[in-house]
């Protein structure tokens, strides 16, 4: 994506713990503390970053969202991103954001 910062990693799926919660990837710790450390300054409210992210060849614009309790940005995936790649709960995906 032209002018914007790529990240590639590898995370595990896992579904917020509410009935019907979402289902997040969390950026490896070192990344985020990069990525925070470099653009906080763009967040707006609750620590939100706007990217685009791509799992395997299917990419769509979201934010990641910043989670003090993990010291971490959280990438939500939805429904539609997960059937498409056939994504399992705790299972670990290749993810590409770009800020």
């Amino acid at each position: 994506m032209i002018g914007r910062i790529e990240y590639g990693f590898s995370a595990e799926l896992w579904q917020y713990s509410s009935p019907g919660g979402w289902y997040f990837v969390t950026i490896p710790r070192k990344m985020a503390k990069e990525i925070r450390d470099n653009m906080q300054w763009q967040e707006e409210g609750w620590g939100r970053l706007k990217v685009i992210a791509r799992i395997q060849d299917n990419d769509w614009k979201t934010s990641i969202w910043f989670d003090k309790k993990n010291d971490s940005y959280l990438l939500p995936v939805k429904a539609e991103i997960r059937k498409k790649c056939k994504l399992q709960n705790a299972k670990k995906t290749q993810v590409t954001i770009w800020i």
